[in-house]
């Protein structure tokens, strides 16, 4: 049997009271010691602002862990099993990795290896994709080589998609928070079906990250008194990555259909975190035409769009959180109502991405400039581009 869902209710508050508590404590370090981010042309924050505030969302992640773990309500994804050890490891490397970048700042390939390394740890207790869909093919059962690999760039996927979106106050931790809530439903759907095993840590996981983004958000909306910061996004970024490994890689099993679904465990978190998958996707296109690194950072996210289209930071974050909010409902829908709506899913998932990219790809004219009698774009995001304008022309 799986466990009440009161159960999971507790693990997620606990996470979501340590880690709101003790963000003041990291607040008061990274002052005191430094470790802030001062804006320039390519942020859009105004003043310096404390940045190591992924310390309390591990701290959260790792007492409701704890919690779950010790209190025998969870004894099905504990006992006899290597998997926890696996999550604790990525969940700690990830986070070391992503902390030693918001006080050193650590190069791309070293982050990479460190990535690379956790998602080796996670897969060596036991948590990787097993079962590889193909839509309207069918079911590939992945050899251990290759399997390996898919789910480590799984992870290098996840969690840069995470750290990219992290641009906005309130933005990563809101969309992180509202695609946890859809994908924990998705699973729960699964698991009452029979599709997904009863003690699939992957559940349990995933309550934890909608807990400490909960508890972390009221810390980081419009004016953010704290970022979150590599260590952060790469925590979030990891933990998303291996619940959705433990679930969408180890069933064989079609749902809901036999096209789109057959494809949807691995498939559901990309369209769930549909905002940052696509804002990766567009990021790694236009850098690449601008014979960039893919590390290079700029004006061009989103957000940032968002913003020179002349929404207000608090806006433009709720447009976003909407934007998930829908992606999640739509690709749910057929998941609570019997296969019911399966084909209109992949086209309305197509349409939303069209109509985002259509509003706020370059070019369309709409952005605001220094005449706009709205009023002006703020400077430092004018300064950026118009850098950019001149390095294009030269």
């Amino acid at each position: 049997m799986r466990a009440e869902l009161s159960s999971y209710l507790v693990v997620g508050l606990v996470a979501a009271a340590v880690t709101v508590l003790t963000v003041p404590i990291f607040k008061v370090v990274a002052n005191v010691r430094g470790y802030v981010v001062v804006p320039d042309a390519r942020r859009v924050h105004q003043t310096p602002t404390a940045t190591i505030g992924g310390g309390a969302m591990y701290l959260g992640f790792m007492v409701a862990f704890c919690v779950a773990w010790t209190t025998g309500w969870f004894e099905s994804s504990f006992a006899g099993t290597s998997e926890p050890l696996g999550i604790v490891a990525i969940a700690t490397l990830a986070y070391a990795v992503g902390i030693l970048d918001d006080v050193r700042e650590i190069s791309a390939p070293a982050k990479t290896a460190g990535l690379v390394l956790a998602s080796s740890l996670l897969i060596f207790g036991g948590v990787s994709l097993i079962f590889f869909r193909i839509p309207f093919v069918g079911v590939t059962v992945l050899s251990p080589d290759l399997g390996f690999l898919l789910s480590v760039v799984w992870v290098l996927g996840m969690t840069n998609a995470v750290n990219f979106i992290d641009g906005l106050d309130g933005l990563a931790s809101g969309i992180m928070g509202i695609g946890g809530v859809a994908f924990f439903l998705y699973t729960l759907r699964l698991t009452d079906e029979g599709f997904v095993q009863p003690g699939n840590i992957g559940l349990l996981v995933t309550a934890i990250v909608v807990g400490i983004c909960a508890g972390f958000l009221p810390w980081n909306v419009h004016p953010a008194k704290i970022f979150m910061g590599d260590g952060g996004s790469l925590l979030l970024g990891s933990l998303m990555a291996a619940s959705t490994m433990a679930v969408g890689g180890r069933t064989d099993d079609p749902f809901s259909g036999q096209t789109f679904f057959f494809y949807a465990p691995l498939v559901i978190p990309l369209v769930i975190l549909g905002v940052p998958v696509i804002d990766t996707i567009f990021a790694i296109l236009r850098r690449a035409t601008r014979r960039q690194g893919l590390a290079t950072a700029d004006m061009g996210h989103l957000h940032h769009r968002l913003i020179r289209l002349g929404h207000g930071h608090r806006r433009s974050v709720t447009i976003l959180w909407a934007w998930t909010a829908l992606l999640s409902g739509l690709v749910l829908w057929p998941v609570y109502n019997e296969g019911r709506g399966d084909a209109i899913v992949p086209l309305g998932v197509a349409g939303m991405a069209v109509l985002l990219y259509v509003s706020f790809r370059p070019g369309t004219g709409r952005e605001r400039s220094e005449t706009d009698p709205k009023g002006p774009v703020p400077a430092n995001v004018l300064d950026l581009s118009e850098r950019q304008t001149e390095s294009a022309k030269q």
